[in-house]
């Protein structure tokens, strides 16, 4: 499979839409990194360097909305949703026309630590009421959550990966913006992964295969709105759940699908993998997400933990 990093794709796809839609960017000194720096090459009239003040950052992008931008702030997601969470949250009060997009995600920025590692953005931001959460998968679907996010009226939050990840083949299922089936050999278990652990579910899903274990795997692009309705479906469906995210297991995606399912009288266990309830440490992206549960192999043995509370 051919190879990128999603977050490649974000400049590129914001100066397309800028070209449609009335856009802004907000940056706070990143924007090489997060590659919004090609938004300002194209539009620098619509660029806005905020320095290292990630809340005036936020705030400045909801100033935007009100004059009647469709602004984008994009930064390093811990530095978004975290250090800025507060006018973020303010923002949702007032409903503004705000798009946020993180990047460096989990673990993906490995070599900087656990003060740079993002494994609490899913959390922090779906508690905060009108705000909506996308996970897009690999570089082809940046674009299509970001125009996803423009036509929402009110409040997005885009979370986008930093390292390279395969590109999936569309022929068969094209971009995915809300939830849906990507492989399908069955009804024994479906393994449910956020858009930055595409790769890891996708090479858990093959070993069972191997084996001769019949599944489904299943890409959650909107963790909120969450689509409950599809989820239960699979819940009563099939018997056994995984779900697997590059970021903590308290608050993230694995906790979604269990308040989701939770009030069923009946439904397939669900076992979480991603970060338990630690810190991480620096190193690179891989090595320090398989050394946090993290990996095709915690993928593979939680699907044969939660297949084994059936027997």
């Amino acid at each position: 499979m051919e190879r990128k990093a999603p977050r490649e794709m974000i400049g590129q796809a914001l100066v397309e839409l800028g070209a449609k839609y009335n856009l802004a960017v907000v940056d706070s000194d990143l924007a090489s990194s997060t590659t919004s720096i090609e938004f300002q090459k194209a539009y620098p009239d619509r660029f806005f360097e905020m320095g290292i003040s990630e809340c005036s950052g936020v705030s400045f992008t909801t100033g935007l909305a009100t004059e009647g931008f469709i602004p984008f702030y994009v930064n390093f997601a811990i530095l978004a949703t975290g250090i800025a969470w507060n006018p973020l949250r303010m923002a949702c009060y007032a409903k503004a026309n705000i798009k946020i997009i993180g990047t460096h995600i989990g673990m993906d920025d490995g070599p900087d630590g656990a003060s740079h590692h993002a494994n609490e953005d899913i959390a922090l931001t779906r508690v905060i009421p009108n705000l909506t959460v996308l996970t897009p998968g690999d570089a082809e679907e940046i674009k299509a959550a970001i125009e996803t996010a423009i036509k929402i009226d009110g409040p997005v939050y885009i979370r986008v990966g930093r390292e390279p990840a395969p590109i999936r083949d569309k022929s068969q299922v094209a971009v995915v913006t809300d939830i849906g089936i990507v492989e399908d050999s069955g009804d024994e278990f479906c393994i449910f992964h956020d858009g930055s652990t595409m790769e890891q579910a996708l090479q858990g899903y093959k070993k069972l295969l191997d084996e001769g274990y019949k599944g489904k795997l299943v890409h959650v692009a909107k963790v909120k709105p969450l689509n409950n309705e599809f989820v239960r479906s699979i819940a009563k469906s099939v018997y056994a759940m995984v779900s697997i995210e590059n970021h903590s297991v308290l608050g993230g995606l694995g906790g979604c699908l269990a308040e989701s399912i939770a009030s069923l009288p009946r439904h397939a266990p669900l076992i979480r993998a991603g970060v338990p309830d630690r810190f991480t440490e620096s190193g690179k992206s891989l090595e320090v997400k398989a050394n946090h549960g993290v990996s095709a192999e915690h993928v593979y043995q939680a699907v044969k933990e939660a297949i084994s509370l059936n027997e």
